[in-house]
């Protein structure tokens, strides 16, 4: 077995530390009536982290799983459930297709901007295609991160560059409840996914490079493309045995393969065609299907004009909004050929020689 690297976590906060950390979201006044009672509260977390109780509900993993003994998360389990469940009704070919449409923009009209998203705007526009073409329509509004209360998108830890399997699907390292890592909004995301025939993404530049928002969910996505459905056969988060199952072979499965796709790159200035073509390589990896050249658009809205007046760019861009529709109208297309068998994946029968 290879070494496993060790050395560069720092130690536990201890218990002044700990107590420091905590009080800070009770910051406001208003918590001060309530001060014994948060004490309290504070004290069981501080066991809680010492204890590391990453996930204090567990169920025995059960039939079909390396390990049917072991304690698997309650919320872990549930989150797989729904996935297999969200699969099933994907892949039955009497269900009507679904397309994901995510928007990337951190903006809305809830938070500090105080105002919608373009990327919000051209949904809209993409919806009314995809719906006028018979399509379910499911949006996921990536800027509720930025708005709503207690919802989060943690970063990925990296499990992947370990070993492969030790990468569950769905992801395993959140809830964290010991570290009060919650409100994690993946479980969702995932199912969203695995649910969907099409995905249409969004999103404007900012800085060369899709958005937060965008990039931690992308990340998050690496469990879809090899993770290990089975966390029981690494007994949880067990280096050395998912080492061990990487080396002695493994088959890296794409769980999001032969779902169409499509973008819609905005900017102002720069970068469109970069973030483009990062985003069309990031999802013909993960085996997923390009609606073409009518499916990824990279434009510029309002090329070097102010941003106070982006949005009467995008009213007066007629050209543009339909370059966005006919992104929905190729997804549209490119879903009804999958599901018909017209279209697959460049051939499935081939294997690479260098599996990852």
């Amino acid at each position: 077995m290879t070494t496993i690297r060790k050395g560069q976590a720092p130690a536990k906060l201890g218990r002044n530390e700990f107590h420091l950390k905590f009080i800070k979201s009770f910051y406001d006044p208003a918590f001060d009536a309530v001060s014994d009672e948060i004490a309290k509260i504070e004290e069981i977390a501080w066991h809680n982290y010492a204890d590391s109780h990453k996930a204090p509900r567990t169920v025995p993993a059960g039939a079909g799983f390396a390990d049917p003994g072991y304690a698997l998360s309650i919320e872990w389990k549930q989150a797989r459930d729904r996935l297999l469940a969200a699969e099933r009704h994907q892949k039955d070919p009497a269900t009507q297709s679904r397309v994901l449409l995510i928007v990337s923009s951190p903006r809305n009209d809830g938070s500090c901007p105080g105002e919608n998203s373009k990327s919000w705007r051209m949904s809209e526009m993409a919806r009314t295609i995809l719906e006028g073409e018979g399509i379910e329509v499911d949006l996921l509004d990536l800027s509720l991160v930025t708005s709503d209360y207690d919802r989060h998108i943690h970063p990925c830890k990296g499990c992947a560059s370990t070993a492969m399997p030790l990468c569950h699907w769905p992801c395993s390292c959140y809830p964290n409840h010991a570290a009060r890592q919650t409100g994690d909004w993946m479980n969702e995301i995932y199912e969203k996914w695995v649910a969907a025939h099409g995905v249409i993404i969004i999103t404007p530049v900012h800085w060369y490079q899709t958005p937060t928002v965008l990039k931690a969910m992308i990340d998050r996505l690496v469990c879809a493309d090899g993770g290990n459905p089975d966390p029981s056969s690494t007994h949880g988060k067990k280096a050395n045995e998912a080492k061990d199952l990487e080396l002695g072979g493994w088959d890296y499965p794409k769980h999001l393969a032969n779902r169409a796709y499509g973008l819609v790159v905005h900017g102002d200035v720069a970068g469109v065609d970069g973030v483009r073509r990062a985003l069309s390589d990031w999802m013909t990896w993960m085996g997923m299907v390009s609606a073409g050249t009518f499916g990824e658009l990279n434009r510029y809205i309002g090329y070097y004009e102010s941003y106070a007046e982006s949005h009467d760019a995008l009213d007066r861009d007629l050209d543009f909004q339909e370059e966005v529709k006919n992104v929905a109208r190729a997804v549209a297309h490119t879903v009804a050929d999958i599901r018909a068998g017209r279209v697959k994946a460049p051939d499935p029968r081939l294997k690479g020689p260098r599996p990852k």
